[in-house]
């Protein structure tokens, strides 16, 4: 277990530095979660994008759709997009949704294209040309003229063959948009290992570094979804069936609903734009350990989304100035001086204090009051997140257990699971390595989809589209090395009439499975209309590795390492403050406490009780 500084200019430098000290060059594979190219497009640093399109269509990308998402915004605006007007190009050709071609792409509109690209010094072109996922000669043609001239092409029809416009221009344009970034920094971590690199994707499965450079877009919630693989493996381990996850690190908090399987989505997005790759269902928030706290222009305290990140990091690390969450949870007790990173980094209580001074003066509170409302803050935004996924979607939080991960997961659950009404908390062993552990334990998965639009097929119709993408997935597959796979086929069906679908299994009973669904997700279905198949999809699944079950410690001190007075409801209390290695399984413990270890602290509150599990997992509850 190893955790370093990360070094933001240059990410793989962490990395590589882990890497030298846990593998002492010896041949090792790499299963890798990033958030380089989430970075690259939330910070606008990604590659210099040209768009080609079919001529006349130049704007769809910044037209997108009519949908307001704050309906009652005076003057609402929207993010500008990735690409200006002066690099969307238009190529004269026409594609007709049927597929016919009523304008050919000729050899001198070709040439034009690249020249223009040339003359626009782009570093990436995406390629997404009308209805080329009913016929895309004329983008492969495209393609053929642009390879070998140092760019990053994406082709929209290998990316999404999928209709809507919109959504498929703009995630090509995204992933063009990452595409550079993301496949320098495959290349310098690919050097440090001679085992090989695989890399996480937003759908929980792994690819082929290969892939994952020419597919970045698929990569983008790469390290969420490591953490719900790996706290869905942790809680069957424990016997736990219906969780919620709480991946809380230095930026960010993530939460996802897992009533038995988990849930995934093909649309999502980011910064304010729409990627059309399937993912896992997460909601994330601007609510972490390094999220700023700040003072709005009506006087009310605000935490996130802005993050000290890595460097400057929060003041108490030692370098930065400026409030954080965990500055607050330093005033306030809950994090121990001498025990962070197991003791390998003091933290500065001074700086904490004086980063969180200033807030207080303008509150005009105590130190100690300024730093409960940050932590107040931060868990009310927590909070709202997870009612986003389980209320607002018909699902009692009351019926789960909260499982809590990351850095500073465990710091905050158990507070939020009482505003919540969840009964029980669940700290998994080693809570800040949990998303290690998914990309570990991780199944490879390529994912392949279609448009198709039917109304009624016929099951022929169905199977012979199903049976071609999935020899198109065995076939990558097996030049990654990787045999045997295992297919998933789904159909995105909807209603004739209905604008947007939902993905069901198919098999012979997809159409009742199909109306079933849409009962529980809108309350009503009509078997006797007409359903449309809207778009094939096939999943191949390759199992991954079987990591080794959590352990617990099975020795115990018999005493706390010490008793610190912790800040509980405006009251410092004593609480005993114990190192998670000296908790045997059986033990069971009394509030308020505070448990630590080298990549988490967990906090227990007065009138709560720790429990711990046969596999060394932390099982808090309300006495």
């Amino acid at each position: 277990m190893l955790k370093v500084r990360s070094t933001p200019r240059e990410p793989a430098a962490a990395v590589r530095t882990g890497l030298a000290t846990l593998i002492r060059g010896r041949r090792a594979r790499l299963h890798y979660g990033s958030t380089v190219a989430t970075n690259a497009l939330l910070e606008r640093r990604g590659a210099r994008v040209v768009l080609l399109t079919t001529a006349g269509f130049e704007d769809v990308l910044e037209i997108g759709r009519q949908t307001r998402p704050a309906l009652y915004a005076l003057e609402p605006s929207r993010p500008a997009p990735l690409v200006p007007r002066v690099r969307r190009l238009g190529v004269r050709e026409r594609v007709l949704a049927d597929g016919s071609v009523e304008v050919p792409l000729g050899a001198r509109a070709v040439a034009a294209a690249v020249r223009a690209v040339r003359r626009r010094r782009a570093g990436a072109v995406a390629v997404c040309l009308l209805h080329s996922y009913a016929e895309p000669a004329h983008e492969r043609r495209l393609g053929t003229a642009l390879a070998g001239r140092g760019l990053h092409v994406t082709l929209s029809h290998r990316l999404l063959r999928e209709y809507r416009e919109y959504e498929r221009v703009a995630t090509t344009v995204v992933n063009a948009f990452v595409g550079p970034v993301t496949t320098g920094h495959l290349r310098a971590l690919a050097g440090a290992v001679r085992g090989g690199l695989r890399v996480m994707q937003s759908s929980g499965g792994l690819v082929g570094a290969a892939t994952a450079a020419a597919e970045p877009v698929r990569t983008i919630l790469s390290g969420p979804a490591a953490g719900v693989v790996g706290a869905v493996t942790r809680a069957r381990q424990a016997g736990l069936g219906k969780i919620i996850t709480l991946d809380m690190g230095g930026t960010s908090a993530d939460v996802s609903l897992v009533d038995g399987e988990i849930g995934y989505q093909t649309d999502t997005t980011i910064a304010g734009l729409p990627v059309r790759v399937p993912t896992i269902d997460i909601h994330t928030v601007g609510a972490g350990g390094g999220s700023l706290a700040r003072l709005d222009a009506g006087g009310a305290l605000r935490v996130g989304p802005e993050s000290a990140g890595a460097d400057p990091g929060p003041a108490c690390y030692g370098r930065g100035t400026a409030a954080t969450v965990t500055d607050a949870n330093l005033v306030l007790g809950r994090l121990i001086e001498t025990e962070f990173l197991g003791g390998t980094l003091r933290l500065d209580r001074a700086r904490a204090d004086a980063a969180i001074a200033p807030l207080a003066c303008r509150l005009r509170g105590a130190l100690v009051t300024a730093a409960a409302g940050i932590v107040a803050v931060a868990t009310a935004v927590m909070e709202r997140a997870i009612r986003v996924v389980s209320v607002e979607r018909g699902h009692d939080p009351r019926g789960f257990t909260l499982l809590a991960f990351g850095g500073a997961g465990g710091l905050h659950a158990a507070e939020l699971a009482q505003a919540l009404g969840i009964p029980r908390v669940y700290v998994p062993a080693e809570p800040g390595l949990l998303s290690a552990w998914g990309v570990l334990s991780a199944d490879v998965v390529r994912t392949y989809s279609r448009t198709l639009r039917a109304v009624a097929p016929s099951e022929r119709t169905l199977s012979a589209g199903l049976r071609a993408l999935g020899i198109a997935a065995r076939r990558d597959l097996a030049h990654e090395g990787i045999r045997g796979a295992r297919l998933e086929p789904a159909v995105d069906v909807r209603y004739v009439g209905q604008s947007y679908e939902l993905t069901v299994p198919y098999g012979p009973a997809w159409r009742d499975a199909f109306h079933r669904l849409h009962a529980r997700r809108f309350g009503h279905a009509d078997r006797g209309r007409a359903v449309e198949v809207v778009t094939l999809r096939v999943g191949a699944r390759a199992r991954g590795i079987v990591p080794p079950r959590a352990r617990a410690a099975r020795r115990a001190t018999g005493a706390p390492l010490m008793r610190h007075p912790v800040v509980f409801d405006g009251r410092p209390e004593p609480a005993a403050i114990w190192r998670r290695e000296d908790l045997p399984r059986g033990r069971r413990l009394r509030g308020p406490m505070v448990v630590c270890e080298y990549s988490a602290t967990t906090v227990v509150p007065p009138r709560w009780e720790l429990h711990v599990d046969r596999i060394g997992g932390l099982v808090l509850g309300a006495r």
